[in-house]
């Protein structure tokens, strides 16, 4: 009867086993254009015979998928932990996949939101060691209990101290304006700016012609030059380059400012970035308008977009490398032909960062 049983048991996992292959195999080649959906249907169908033991592989399985092989996956582990008892859940599992940082952070936030729905203490454990995690939303939910004990502390020096330590350690910007006003509030001055280390000394060059949009892929002459010239032929005369700085408490740079509320017509901002060493970074731009960046001549990334939303600190992540020394930087930013209020804005503000926000400071040329 023994041996009977332990056959069984046998036979029930390798079932479980197969399908579970089957399942992250469905989930991970789905696509974000509708192929492979029926096979996830299908898939969403055999969960049901999958147990609370399953969900590890389920979580490993979201460092392969796309977005929607992701959503997949969530639905998933969804019908198991609503179908199981609560105390078959993987506890000691599902920790261990999300302090394991290389697994993929969005892959390690939803590991802790499904944590936090069936575990609520174990989450609430892991929190203190976010402070410094690679993954934003994570180390958000830690500056967020940081800053909550802070406004809450009936003792001065306590509040300031983890204000203090909020604003080093924050990557999101609400975040740290909540802590630098809140050490303002309480006599202590924060450029942020500086802290942020946003580049707010550019030289410009423009207008060029963005007549029907055309400007966007049109190569003028910055954008292959080793060497500036006096003078280049703008959309209606000769212009030149010319220093443009900022003092927006963000480092937003207003082209308006410089040139005019003009439509129509590109511009390009140009500066230096002195890096200790070779390294890899993250160029961070914000802009409502279309734009181009170059590192040393090296095209990185294009949108031909308008005026989608506002212009925001670090909306987009530019992956790229610094040179030790000296490195070029050329924006290219461009305003359409719209005449909404709303889409007045020609505008820009950039930093440089590590992958997790931290700024990369510059060495002195003095």
């Amino acid at each position: 009867m023994k041996v009977y049983f332990f056959f069984f048991t046998w036979i029930v996992s390798q079932v479980l086993a197969d399908y579970e292959k089957k399942i992250v195999e469905a989930f991970s080649k789905v696509s974000a254009h509708g192929e492979g959906n029926t096979k996830a249907v299908q898939a969403m169908d055999w969960s049901d015979q999958l147990r609370p033991d399953s969900i590890p592989s389920l979580l490993h399985a979201m460092n392969q998928a796309n977005p929607v092989g992701d959503n997949w996956i969530r639905g998933a582990i969804a019908k198991i932990i609503h179908s199981s008892d609560t105390l078959s859940f993987p506890e000691d599992q599902v920790k261990a996949f999300i302090e394991d940082k290389k697994n993929q952070g969005s892959s390690r936030r939803a590991a802790f939101e499904i944590l936090r729905r069936s575990r609520p203490a174990a989450a609430m454990s892991l929190l203190s060691s976010f402070l410094t995690d690679p993954e934003p939303s994570l180390r958000r939910e830690a500056i967020d209990v940081i800053l909550e004990d802070a406004e809450n502390s009936s003792l001065q020096k306590q509040a300031v101290l983890l204000f203090q330590k909020a604003l080093k350690n924050a990557r999101d910007v609400d975040q740290i304006q909540e802590a630098s006003e809140a050490l303002k509030s309480r006599g202590q001055e924060i450029n942020l700016v500086t802290l942020l280390g946003f580049k707010t000394k550019w030289d410009m060059l423009g207008p060029f012609d963005n007549t029907e949009r055309k400007g966007f892929n049109q190569a003028y002459e910055p954008e292959s030059e080793a060497h500036r010239k006096d003078s280049y032929q703008g959309k209606k005369s000769q212009i030149q380059w010319s220093s443009f700085s900022s003092s927006d408490r963000l480092g937003l740079l207003d082209i308006n400012k410089h040139y005019g509320e003009l439509k129509e017509v590109v511009a390009y901002a140009k500066t230096s970035f002195y890096s200790a060493k070779n390294q890899k970074v993250q160029f961070r731009l914000g802009s409502k308008n279309a734009w181009k960046i170059w590192v040393n001549q090296e095209l990185l990334f294009a949108r031909d977009e308008y005026h989608r939303g506002g212009t925001r600190v670090d909306q987009f992540l530019i992956d790229g490398t610094l040179q030790k020394g000296e490195n070029q930087i050329l924006l290219k930013i461009c305003q359409n032909e719209q005449t909404q209020p709303w889409t007045k804005n020609w505008e820009f503000c950039f930093r440089v960062t590590d992958s997790s926000g931290q700024v990369i400071e510059e060495v002195s040329t003095d």
